[in-house]
């Protein structure tokens, strides 16, 4: 079975490609001061140029210019206009295939290039380990071992003998991220590691499945069954600090590839892969949870503000008729007032010849009824949906483990009070709760 390419095309096409900016042509292939003295001890002007030609090819990109091969025409041109020679001679040169290969052993003698052997692939692979342990992109690979051949005047192979080095340098990463992740690990957690491939009682879904889940709704319901998803995740009891043990851009790429993959694919893995695999969807899914906990908890609270603010605008619009009658009836009564003071007369008969003192007297009760809170806003309907919180607060202030910056301790010890509180069910607050107020209070 052929190996699965590593590069695509078009970075096959990239990684060796030559300038393509004048300035970038100049800066790779301006001859050195040296150079026009070795160049000059060829016969005859195209072999100079051929010669020069092959020099920079083994410069950069660091590869040999195929006998057959035509060279970079800017290229071409600006070595030919250093050596003031014309370009046309390049085409007696290349028919020359012995001269080409005679000038190419010479290059490598003159200028210390070495050819790519077996010994260059596995020093390659050892010394491109440590960019696969942070990354498995075959272009970064491949990018990285092209300069450091470059750098250590080694002619670069073909490309599949590239792809090949960084393949063996993944695989030899992967082996060393897997056993990095799974040393820590006891017989007990690899069992339960183990058991989140096994299917639910009453289900035809595992456990890892179940995990997988996200919330459906906002409400207290699957909040409730979210937050017992987090606690199964957590009841894992992972080591302290494993997921800091690989890089996180490998441990990510793990977490994808085992979330893709079903639970009768992650049984054929290997033991060591499998619960390395399983290790980072634990991590990545714990993360993953606690997030969904969070924006969950928001999503229902914005429900309850939602609805809040809807409640208050229909009571505002279903009251408004009671209202404007309340308005004509009392902007009556303070006419009648006015006038009883300008000319002298009884208040309370003024009163009467508006509404009778029944009638006023029923119209306050429902004034008092219909009128909103100081603030007028719908804020005091939120409480409303306490009840709709209360099923699930305690578990998930349980379940968080909150920290936070020096000025937002009172927050913290708020919410510590409140954990206590429901601990011990405790529902009056004691006169030194903590407040937001103390943490934006400043010294003094």
């Amino acid at each position: 079975m052929p190996r699965r390419s590593i590069l695509s095309a078009a970075e096959r096409q990239s990684l060796l490609a030559l300038p393509d900016s004048r300035d970038e042509l100049i800066r790779r292939y301006t001859l050195s001061e040296s150079d026009p003295s070795i160049i000059r001890q060829r016969r005859g002007a195209a072999n100079k140029l051929g010669f020069a030609v092959q020099l920079c090819y083994l410069r950069f990109p660091g590869m040999v210019l195929g006998v057959a091969e035509l060279p970079f025409p800017p290229l071409l041109h600006l070595v030919a206009e250093q050596l003031k020679i014309p370009v046309e001679c390049w085409a007696e040169y290349g028919d020359r295939a012995q001269t080409r290969r005679e000038h190419l052993v010479e290059l490598q003698t003159l200028f210390d290039f070495d050819p790519f052997t077996t010994g260059h692939h596995r020093l390659a692979v050892q010394e491109l380990i440590e960019t696969a342990m942070q990354t498995d992109k075959g272009i970064v690979l491949a990018t990285r071992l092209v300069e450091m051949l470059r750098e250590r005047r080694i002619l670069l192979p073909a490309l599949n003998a590239v792809e090949r080095v960084c393949a063996e340098a993944v695989t030899r990463a992967n082996r060393r991220i897997y056993k990095q992740l799974t040393k820590g690990l006891t017989e007990a957690h690899r069992g339960r590691l183990d058991r989140l491939l096994v299917r639910r009682q009453d289900s035809n879904m595992t456990l890892l499945g179940w995990l997988r889940q996200s919330p459906l709704r906002p409400n207290s319901r699957h909040m409730l069954e979210h937050i017992e998803r987090l606690r199964t995740w957590r009841a894992l009891d992972l080591p302290a600090g494993i997921e800091r043990q690989i890089h996180q851009n490998r441990l990510l790429k793990i977490a994808r590839e085992g979330g893709q993959m079903t639970s009768a694919d992650l049984m054929k893995f290997e033991p060591q892969r499998r619960h390395a695999t399983l290790v980072a969807l634990a991590v990545e899914g714990t993360a993953t949870v606690t997030d969904e906990v969070i924006e969950l908890h928001d999503r229902i609270v914005g429900k309850l503000f939602n609805a809040a603010r809807h409640k208050h605008q229909e009571q505002f619009q279903s009251d408004g008729k009671a209202i404007n009658d309340k308005l004509r009836l009392y902007g009556q009564v303070g006419q009648a007032l006015l006038e009883a003071k300008q000319v002298g007369s009884d208040a309370l008969a003024a009163i009467e010849t508006v509404v009778s003192w029944e009638e006023f007297a029923a119209s306050i009760a429902e004034a008092q009824k219909l009128a909103q809170p100081e603030d007028f806003d719908f804020l005091y309907r939120v409480g409303e949906g306490y009840a709709t919180v209360r099923r699930y607060a305690p578990e998930l202030l349980n379940i968080l483990g909150l920290h936070a910056a020096p000025a937002a301790k009172p927050v913290l010890d708020a919410i510590e009070l409140l954990r206590e509180m429901n601990a011990g069910s405790i529902r009056e607050l004691p006169e030194d709760a903590p407040s937001t107020s103390s943490a934006n209070a400043g010294p003094g």
